[in-house]
């Protein structure tokens, strides 16, 4: 079975209170939760994190970014070992901000992945189109294209550790949300490909999340799919209610 997920990117949001205050709130009204909960703080505040959510069952920290390298000359860089000093098991790599803002390739994509699992940590890798891709029906293409060029070098059992993230660029922060079956079409194209390029019973057993402005009102629909197996959530993750709603809104369609 399919590990079930809702993981929260904070982005570059909250200060340390906040954050703190964040965390105790919802577990003030989740304190027990049937899926695995990720929550993916700024990097000054994972080791805080952890510490409020090491009594709590599923619940789990992650890292909003990494770098490849094991240590060196790399000012304001964090490490995989550093990740694992403070109990982080998930990295989310290839963001769209990521690779917007900061110029993040297939290839370095890659070579952070690599390094995420040789640490026995889980990423998260993000893959997604623009909405000029989108518009001109060549989102496979582009998708294919990223899973491609950073995962498909991997072993059948490293591939397993992964966990991918489908968001739709256009739909980051957007208040637009793919279709449900735009999000169901993509999702099963993704497990294709993994089909294709190792075998079906690999497909089967990756979790794939849905990312791109998804809410408490639109979330149990999303989740429904039969290939959709949780979401990376972004402003939704700040307010505890809303967050909480998603993630019950996931155990429902375990039930």
């Amino acid at each position: 079975m399919r590990t079930k997920i809702v993981a929260g990117n904070w982005k570059m949001n909250n200060d340390f209170n906040q954050s703190i205050n964040l965390v105790t709130e919802l577990l003030a009204i989740k304190p027990t939760a049937k899926v695995n909960v990720v929550l993916c703080p700024p990097m000054p505040f994972i080791h805080s994190v952890v510490g409020h959510l090491s009594q709590q069952s599923n619940y789990y920290v992650g890292a909003q970014n990494v770098n490849p390298n094991k240590n060196g000359a790399f000012t304001g860089e964090i490490s995989t070992h550093m990740l694992q000093s403070v109990c982080c098991k998930y990295v989310i790599i290839g963001h769209s901000e990521r690779r917007e803002y900061f110029n993040e390739t297939h290839e370095f994509l890659k070579f952070k992945v690599d390094a995420v699992l040789e640490s026995n940590l889980t990423p998260i890798f993000c893959c997604g189109e623009p909405l000029e891709v989108r518009n001109q029906n060549q989102q496979n293409d582009f998708v294919k294209k990223q899973l491609a060029e950073s995962l498909f070098h991997l072993s059948e059992q490293n591939i397993k550790n992964c966990v991918i993230a489908y968001e739709p660029i256009w739909a980051i922060g957007t208040g637009l949300t793919a279709s449900v079956n735009q999000a169901q079409e993509m999702h099963q194209f993704i497990r294709l490909l993994i089909a294709q390029h190792y075998n079906e019973s690999v497909a089967a057993s990756i979790t794939i999340l849905y990312g791109g402005s998804c809410n408490p009102s639109n979330a149990e629909t999303l989740f429904a799919q039969p290939d959709v197996d949780g979401g990376l959530i972004g402003g939704a993750s700040l307010k505890a209610n809303d967050f909480v709603s998603i993630i019950n809104a996931l155990e429902n369609t375990e039930s």
